[in-house]
């Protein structure tokens, strides 16, 4: 299976003007994951670098090898009929090209990239030319998820995250994510962002609901559900053993 979905289809998903609730992108790890939240009924997925890695048996922080982590989205796009945007980290060392090309073949319709390599931020200016080498690359064919830093590694300003975010939307990002933002400044990072904003739901502390009433458009979960699942596996192996 695989989606028929363009990329302008998809990114017309973020408008969620006349909708009460945000464009929710649960994130898969693989195939049975991938499955189980389309069948769930949601329109589109994400997948989660960390929850990937952790599948692959490597750390999350770019030491996923790129040729396994294309495999592993490939398969999870030819699983679902829905759209499926990845989590590619700092793009693992690919040149824009090379990335937009490696997305395509994999069945992608967009794609997260971070603004931080070895939790270190990049600098704005040169981040912001390579993301719009990747959007010359792409054209109209993915939906550039810009991530935000700051409050992972930076100062957590809301100033320094708007200001990353102009530069990103600039060069072509069409959506921004600051990850790891507090719901406190949510309200003054959407009103100070001019495109869909992103926001991580964390599982029992939030709902998509309540971050869409603080102008988020878009909700993910990150690496948790994956997490959430390896410790359920982790308890029933303890049982078994015992």
């Amino acid at each position: 299976m695989a989606t028929t979905m363009s990329a302008g289809e998809f990114l017309a998903l973020h408008d969620r003007t006349e909708h009460p609730d945000p464009l929710v992108l649960p994130n898969a790890w693989d195939a049975v994951s991938a499955r189980a939240l389309a069948d769930a009924g949601f329109a589109a997925l994400s997948t989660s670098s960390v929850a990937v890695a952790a599948v692959l048996g490597y750390r999350d922080g770019g030491d996923t090898p790129a040729d396994e982590m294309f495999g592993a989205l490939k398969r999870i796009t030819r699983a679902v009929d829905v759209p499926v945007t990845a989590d590619i980290e700092a793009g693992y060392g690919l040149a824009p090209a090379e990335i937009v090309e490696r997305l395509l073949d994999a069945g992608l319709v967009g794609c997260n990239l971070e603004d931080s390599v070895d939790r270190q931020l990049k600098d704005p200016d040169e981040h912001a030319d390579w993301l719009s080498q990747v959007r010359a690359a792409a054209g109209d064919r993915l939906v550039l998820n810009a991530r935000v830093d700051t409050f992972l590694v930076g100062d957590r300003s809301v100033e320094d995250a708007v200001k990353r975010a102009a530069l990103y939307i600039d060069a072509g990002a069409d959506v921004i994510y600051p990850i790891f933002a507090p719901e406190s400044a949510l309200p003054e990072l959407t009103s100070g962002i001019p495109r869909p904003v992103n926001a991580v739901c964390v599982l029992g502390q939030s709902t998509p609901a309540h971050l869409h009433t603080l102008g988020a458009s878009r909700v993910t979960y990150g690496g948790s559900l994956q997490f959430h699942i390896a410790n359920e596996i982790t308890a029933l192996a303890q049982r078994i053993a015992q």
